[in-house]
């Protein structure tokens, strides 16, 4: 059986009664090997499928909110799981016709075979030591994920599609003389096989060994309040984290994000700073056609020249606030309720030279690669780790540093932006809310924040 077999007139009944109603259908396959140290560690290989019922009724300025789930597709299941709940019957919506949006990789990555993965993993070890040998260990992992959805709902859509996703992480750490230093890269797109097995990741490979070999003769990072430059190819954690959670309207309805509550139409960055959330970009991490409850994707100017312009609605806080939803109603699987969430949120290119926004560093750090990082949205306050760093005087870069860390306050420092360069850089990752894990990509130009707090060593 698949979610393509039944008409949405037949689910019609189930998604009646309410302010909002919808029968959200999913199909989901996906594969995963680990090879460590050259030997396979992991192998592994399945498939979920469900169907989830919401409704959503608006009593003044709350929304209530009705869901059940279960893994039979069927409309006489979601007719059984609409029975359950307490909403009168009301009346069938009249459905247009459906509208598909499959997927198209390359390599379909159903059709390799395990030995066929765990032959580009081996290879991927073999650049990485290839570029330093004394690596004391090397983790590469792989995983695909084919995941279909179909939403109908009671505004009379029948929308469905298809995403192919493809991720590959290089993780090492290299050792001299006692000391242990890691890197780790991760390649992933809305890509098929062809992605694992094209130069990209074998760069990722080579580059991980690189930055972990580099680091074991860096010095640690002095700590203090410094100009630090985020060069593109860090990548957009640091909007994610420090703006982007903040930036999610269930986050300033509830009061977890206060900096930016009422704040709509006021000046929160410079005149040339603009922040987007685009989940149409083609291949990105993050990307879809429609959300998860079944509008229409489009780009969102969250900052636009300056200017709070928007926030990250789904369709919970849209009723809440009265206004439409702007397609970023995401969830994990069918039986978890959607939530307001980035897609593939960017910082837009700015009017500078980079290359000259690190030659006017006089002393300061340049960050070449971010690591992981954590905000607490309630005040701004955040905290980065550097994976790739250098310190610059007199705008040279003199040489490496390790152990790294930015701390500050998520819209403090977004005002503060001294300048953005006109190139951009990406880094993917997967992101948290609520127990929910969703794909994301981040992207921003190289961008100068003038006096930042840098965690590191204390000059005696």
């Amino acid at each position: 059986m698949s979610l393509r077999d039944f008409p949405a007139r037949d689910y019609g009944p189930a998604v009646a009664g309410a302010d909002y109603g919808e029968v959200f259908l999913e199909e989901t396959t996906w594969a995963s090997v680990r090879l460590e140290d050259g030997r396979v560690r992991d192998a592994g290989a399945g498939s979920d499928r469900g169907l989830g019922l919401r409704l959503l009724t608006r009593r003044g300025e709350r929304v209530d909110t009705l869901m059940a789930s279960g893994p039979d597709l069927t409309p006489a299941a979601a007719a059984r799981l609409r029975a359950e709940l307490p909403v009168p019957a009301g009346l069938a919506p009249t459905f247009r016709s459906p509208q598909w949006r499959p997927a198209g990789p390359l390599i379909d990555p159903s059709q390799a075979s395990l030995e066929r993965k765990v032959e580009v993993l081996r290879r991927l070890d073999a650049e990485a030591r290839a570029q330093f040998p004394g690596l004391r260990q090397a983790t590469i992992s792989y995983g695909d994920r084919v995941k279909r959805t179909r939403v109908v709902h009671n505004e009379g859509a029948d929308l469905a599609q298809e995403t192919v996703s493809t991720l590959v992480r290089v993780s090492v750490v290299a050792e001299r003389d006692g000391r242990l230093q890691t890197a780790v890269e991760t390649v992933g797109a809305q890509r098929g096989f062809e992605l694992a097995e094209s130069d990209e990741c074998r760069a990722a490979a080579r580059r991980a060994a690189a930055r972990a070999r580099e680091k074991l003769d860096a010095p640690k990072a002095r700590a203090g309040r410094m100009p630090v430059v985020l060069a593109a190819s860090a990548g957009g954690t640091f909007i994610h984290e420090a703006i982007g959670h903040s930036l999610e309207a269930d986050a300033v309805q509830e009061g977890s994000s206060p900096a930016y509550r009422g704040a709509r139409g006021r000046v929160v960055a410079p005149e040339f700073v603009t922040v987007i959330d685009d989940p149409t970009l083609p291949f990105q991490r993050g990307s879809f056609h429609f959300d998860d409850e079944g509008v229409p994707a489009a780009p969102t100017t969250l900052v636009g020249a300056g200017v709070l312009s928007d926030f990250l609605h789904d369709r919970v806080s849209a009723l809440r606030e009265g206004c439409p939803a702007n397609g970023h109603g995401r969830r994990e699987s069918f039986d978890e309720r959607p939530l307001p969430r980035m897609s593939n949120l960017y910082v837009a290119p700015g009017p500078d030279d980079p290359v000259a926004i690190v030659r006017g560093l006089k002393r300061g750090l340049l960050v070449t690669r971010m690591g992981g990082g954590q905000v607490n949205t309630a005040t701004g306050e955040f905290v980065f780790e550097v994976d790739e760093g250098y310190f610059v005087e007199d705008g040279r870069v003199r040489h490496p540093v390790r152990d790294a860390n930015l701390l500050g306050v998520g819209p403090e420092v977004l005002r503060s932006i001294a300048a953005l360069g006109w190139d951009i850089g990406w880094g993917i990752g997967t992101c948290g809310k609520e127990g929910q894990n969703v794909a994301v990509s981040d992207g921003q130009p190289t961008m100068l924040l003038p006096d930042i707090v840098v965690g590191g060593r204390h000059d005696d």
